[in-house]
């Protein structure tokens, strides 16, 4: 919430005196004003401008991390599907002969009728 409160009063701050008109007559001669309207103009660019680098900077922070996470996120993929990999082969493995398929059902058989037995109960 307090981001969002910054992000408002910044661009508050970037486009401040934008609807308002513009500039403001004065009692100086033309000329006077021109210079002061554009050193003031100036100042304010210059504003604008370093308000929009430093959100430029958070904005490439924030993809750096984004970035980081996601390529983090990609090697923990990679290493789990490796090991289910693994752990595929071994039950193929397991089931290409007859006697280990009649003792895995065997297994299976029991741990079902453990958990019927337990839910029963329960």
């Amino acid at each position: 919430m307090n981001s969002r409160r910054d992000y408002r009063g910044t661009r508050a701050a970037l486009f401040d005196g934008i609807e308002e008109g513009g500039i403001r007559a004065s009692q100086f001669s033309s000329h006077e004003i021109s210079e002061h309207d554009n050193d003031v103009a100036i100042e304010g660019l210059q504003d604008r401008v370093s308000i929009l680098k430093r959100l430029t900077g958070d904005i490439h922070e924030e993809v750096e991390n984004h970035n980081r996470v996601l390529d983090h996120m990609g090697s923990d993929m990679d290493s789990s599907r490796g090991i289910l990999s693994g752990t595929v082969d071994r039950f193929k493995l397991v089931f290409e002969t007859k006697s280990s398929r009649r003792t895995a059902t065997l297994i299976a058989s029991f741990v079902a009728l453990f958990l019927l037995i337990y839910f029963l109960t329960k």
